[in-house]
């Protein structure tokens, strides 16, 4: 990658990135000079579980499969990361091996930040330190509501609110409804509802069938939001 066209690119994106906000531009020349740019392919792994603590990761294009694996081998998927999102700091601030795994869904950009250098950072930008703090408790809060999901609801109204929550951030107004600007596979959303691909398949369908949403391929738009909220009571 050519270093004249990358390191504008490179500022641009950290400067759009929630966590930097109101960051002056030396501090943001600092934040550019410690991070370099990685090309990550299609399912190519950024990290397993067991694995050092080396660096904390901006995503910059594609999205990364946040996972791990449980002791029936069946995979489960906390979240799937959309660019602008930061990951892999929560073992770095705890100093421990990392407790799950990365992976790209798509061929993606990534801004790497070494482990010392970010500790130094935030030890120089407290204000930085408690956006961190707001962000990683906001993100524990889904990974909860995730997991009381999978304990007291069942599969229509676990899909129901992952469409829902889509939407809330993943939402376009389109023809009367919302349609999903993420395009995930059937396989990726029994991965983060703890189900099987077949059954999402099926429950999809009985969606459109009802009238909640519609489907063109891997594209949903959801059309009656007070039908799936009522699947959630």
């Amino acid at each position: 990658m050519d270093r004249a066209q990358s390191v504008p690119n490179k500022l641009w994106f950290l400067k759009h990135i929630r966590l930097f906000d109101g960051l002056s531009q030396s501090e943001m020349h600092e934040m550019e000079r410690i991070t370099r740019m990685e090309e990550v392919k299609k399912r190519q792994p950024l990290y397993l579980p067991g694995d050092p603590s080396n660096s904390v990761y901006v995503l910059k294009q594609g999205r990364v499969k946040i996972a791990n694996t449980a002791s029936n081998g069946k995979e489960v998927t906390f979240d799937i990361l959309e660019p602008g999102e930061i990951f892999g700091e929560l073992d770095v601030l705890e100093d421990s091996p990392r407790t799950t795994s990365a992976e790209a869904l798509d061929d993606a950009l990534i801004c790497v930040i070494p482990r010392k250098d970010f500790d130094q950072y935030l030890s120089m930008h407290p204000n930085v330190t408690i956006k961190l703090t707001k962000l990683i408790g906001l993100r524990l809060k889904k990974i909860q509501s995730r997991v009381e999901d999978l304990v007291f609801r069942d599969v229509p109204a676990r899909l129901a609110h992952l469409l829902l929550e889509l939407r809330k951030s993943e939402g376009v107004p389109e023809g009367g409804g919302t349609r999903l600007r993420v395009k995930l596979t059937h396989q990726e959303m029994a991965n983060l509802i703890g189900c099987s691909r077949e059954t999402v398949s099926t429950t999809l369908g009985q969606f459109r069938d009802e009238g909640h949403i519609h489907m063109d391929g891997r594209s949903i738009t959801i059309v009656n939001e007070k039908g799936l909220s009522k699947l959630l009571s």
